[in-house]
This record gives structure tokens, sequence and C-alpha cells, in this order.
């Protein structure tokens, strides 16, 4: 497709085929008009490397043929006399429940008037105490039994009325609660304007799955009709969202205190500790995957606080100068403060905790002989990266090295990009895609020199046999792929 000059073919494919050579004009008769041919033949010409990702064009679509899709979909849409719409799916909300917990509704029944709501100065609604809480065998609500307060005034005809007897479902106050934080104390409005300015929306709002559909399409509901009217300055209230998985029982089935399959933290935080239970949680796997409990498992992370906790007796103050012992240690320091602030911030906590553990690995390694030691700073960037996960022990080791202020106080790690390259790190070298050796580099190794070390060596060398190969594919920093 690159040319019309014909090229003999091997006879084998002869054999096969009857070859017939066409001209490229061939391919652009109306019956071979197709979406694949309009769509492939210019990148095939175009020579460019890999599958083509984008959008595809039109074909059989009348005036539209040969233009691309995605451009083209809303102009069909305003031809056909449609347009684009996003539609919610949202069914009546049953806003009444017969409990006595919950916000009082503020309206009363009239036999004059009918139903009338409270005037703004009879605002808030306070529940009246009471004895029983139990639902009544009526169906009634238990505010039903307390008369004195059912008993009022019309508050328009100022005659005989009933209160409302049924309160809001729980989902009512939860549905604005955190716009009530901003400002809570405030009596002539739900929050002052430049308060909300200020703190909202919601930077990160994380809960249970249940919440996506109930509490979360439940507060946007709230949200969306408080700007409508003025009274909150963002149209949606969450800037972030995630989910939680659940913690399930061993045999991968719900906790439920009717299946006796729950697990108890405090005797788990009697036999462990808090910070092992604590860590445990987090290094079970994804943060917003369900994952089955293993107690077993729980004794892995207690040995790595004991090792954290042993490996304090090899720490010395730093000095001048740098330690005989910080070297590779080093990268992985600070590849694992990267990794860690990176992986807390992502809620990724599992993988934080992993590569924390290989840093411990590494001090270990490195201060293994008994003259060795290891410095008090690298040490300690250990212990603030642990503190989140296990805020007791570290917090323990932390005053053990001499601090008066809180471990959780102090200023998060900060590493360093110049010691995060490692002075030397090995490649795998590929033949037609199979590994087949690999290449000890630098980061200053050129890419000419990196094709020409792999070429020489003998594991690739025996497959070449002296022929230039017919493509290096190279991608840095990560393999060699030579083509023959």
């Amino acid at each position: 497709m690159k040319s019309e000059a014909q090229v003999d073919r091997s006879q084998e494919e002869k054999d096969a085929h009857d070859i017939v050579w066409k001209p490229a004009k061939a391919f652009f008769s109306e019956r071979m008009t197709n979406s694949e041919l309009v769509y492939w033949i210019p990148r095939m010409k175009s020579e460019k490397d890999g599958p083509y990702l984008g959008d595809g064009v039109l074909a059989h679509s009348g005036e539209f043929d040969g233009r691309d899709a995605a451009t083209t979909m809303k102009e069909i849409a305003s031809l056909a006399g449609g347009k684009w719409v996003t539609k919610f799916k949202l069914r009546d909300w049953i806003f009444s429940r017969q409990r006595y917990w919950g916000e009082p509704i503020p309206v009363v029944h009239c036999e004059k008037c009918g139903i009338v709501p409270l005037s703004e100065k009879d605002l808030p609604l306070k529940l009246p105490k009471v004895k029983d809480f139990k639902p009544t065998e009526s169906g009634e609500s238990p505010l039903a039994a307390a008369e004195k307060w059912v008993k009022t005034k019309c508050p328009k005809c100022k005659g005989k009325a009933r209160r409302e007897t049924d309160t809001m479902p729980n989902w009512a106050g939860s549905s604005w609660y955190y716009l009530r934080y901003v400002d809570p104390k405030n009596k002539k409005a739900l929050a002052d304007r430049k308060k909300l300015d200020y703190w909202t929306p919601v930077d990160w709002y994380n809960g249970g799955m249940e919440h996506t559909t109930l509490h979360l399409l439940y507060s946007r509901f709230w949200h969306k009709f408080l700007y409508d009217i003025g009274v909150v300055p963002t149209e949606e209230p969450y800037a972030k969202r995630t989910s939680h998985g659940l913690i399930l029982a061993a045999g991968g089935e719900k906790m439920s205190k009717s299946k006796g399959n729950v697990i108890n933290p405090d005797s788990l935080i009697e036999s462990v500790g808090a910070d092992s239970l604590r860590l445990y949680e987090m290094f079970m796997g994804p943060f917003d995957q369900p994952i089955a409990w293993d107690t077993n498992n729980i004794a892995g992370v207690r040995r790595f606080i004991e090792r954290v906790w042993k490996l304090r007796e090899k720490v010395v103050p730093q000095t001048t100068g740098e330690s005989s012992i910080i070297s590779a240690s080093d990268v992985v320091l600070h590849k694992t403060i990267k990794k860690v602030t990176e992986d807390i911030e992502a809620m990724r906590f599992n993988t934080a905790i992993s590569s924390m553990m290989i840093l411990l690995n590494e001090f270990d390694k490195a201060s293994a002989a008994p003259e060795a030691s290891l410095p008090q700073h690298a040490y300690e960037t250990l212990l603030q990266l642990l503190a989140p996960f296990a805020p007791h022990v570290t917090e323990e080791l932390w005053q053990s090295l001499g601090h008066k202020e809180s471990i959780h106080s102090a200023p998060w790690p900060i590493f360093d990009p110049k010691k995060i390259v490692e002075s030397e790190m090995t490649i795998p070298v590929q033949v037609n895609g199979k590994v087949r050796a690999t290449l000890s580099i630098t980061p200053e190794t050129t890419e000419k020199e990196i094709e020409e070390k792999a070429l020489a060596l003998p594991e690739v060398s025996k497959f070449t046999t002296g022929s230039k190969p017919k493509r290096i594919i190279h991608v840095k920093n990560k393999l060699v792929n030579i083509v023959i």
C-alpha cells in the first residue's frame, strides 16, 4: 500500500494464491467505499507505527459520509430535531417515618385550614421529651402519645390544630450537615456566605457503597436546590468521592451478628495491639475492594512492627558526612518517601505499607554486620512514614530518640529527586520479543551505546549471525528488543 511498485513474491506464496496487482485507484470505486477502507488506507500510507486509537469516520450516512464520527454526532442529532440531555431516574421520596428519632415535620393539621406550615418565628421545632420511644400498636409514631405537644393552635386561624407526628427520615439531616459544620452557631442563617465561599465544596467524601445510591443522591438533591435559591456558592457539594470496600468474614460472606462471623476488634487489640490491627486492615488489599478477613495473616504485620522496634538498637546519631551504609539504602529511602507520599494521597495504603517493608529489609541488610549502624535521620524517616498507620509504636520510638514534640506534629519527609536515580540498572534484552539476556547500564548511557552493547552480547549475537537487524526497539530504562 506504500506505492504501486510490484515486488516479487516467494514461490510458496505464488503456489498458494493467484497474485493480482491492482493500482491504488481500484480501491476507491463506489462499490468498495466503506468505513474500513476510507479509514485505513490513509493511515497505512502514513507509515505510523501501532494501532489507531482515535474515532472512526462515517459511511453509508448520506451527506455525512467520510466525516469524523465524534464531531458529527451532535450535528446529526440537531438535524433530527434531538438534543443532548442528562436523565435522572428519581423516584418519589417517602419523606416521613413513624419513629421518635428524627426531625419533627413543622406543619399542623387544622380542620378549617388543612395542612398549615409553622411560621419562621416558631422554628426550629424541637422534639418533646417522652417516656416511651417504642412504636405504638396503632402504627402511629410515639409522638402521637405526647398529647400536650401534639395539641396546638393553627398559625393561620388560631383555632385548634394537631402537630404532625411523623418525623423526617434519617437522610434529612445528613443531607446538609456538612454545610452546618462551616458555621454551627449561626442563628440567622444556615451558614455565613463568606465562610461557605471559603470552605465549600467538601474536598473529599469517602463512604460505603450504599451511600452512592442513597446519601450521595439525596445530599446532591438538597445541595442543588440550595444552589438554585442562592444559599450555597457551589453547584456540587463534593469535589471528590471515593468508596471503601467491606471487610468480609473468613468465608467471604458479609459479617453479621446473626451468623456469628463478626470479628471482635477488642480481643485482637488485647492480643496483638491496636497498631497491628490498624496496619493489617490497611495492608489486606486495595482500599476500595472487598477483602476476606484472615486472622492468621495479622501475625506477619505484628512481626514487621517488632522488627521496626528492634532496629532501634542499631540507630546512632547522625554526624557530619554520610554513614557507610547509606548508599544504595539512601536510594531506597528516597524512593520510599516518594512512593508512600503518593500512595497515601491516592489511598493505596497496602502498597505504601509494602514499600516500607522493602525499606526495612534494606535497613536490616545494610546494618546486619555487628559493627554496622543506622543513621538516626534514616530511622526517623521510616518512623514518620509509618506513623499514620501505626501511631502508638512510632510515637514511643520517636520520643526514645530524644524528641519532645509528637511525631504527628513533625514535618512530613520530602524526597530528593537526585537521590531516586540509581547509578546502575539492569534491563532485559529481547530478540523478536523473547528475553535472551540482560544488560547493565547507567542513566548516562546513550541509546546508541545501549544498542551496540546489546548486539555484542553472546546470547544475542548467535541469533543475528552478523546480519543487520531489521529494527531495534529501545524503551528507555526498560528494555531493548532486537527484531531480526
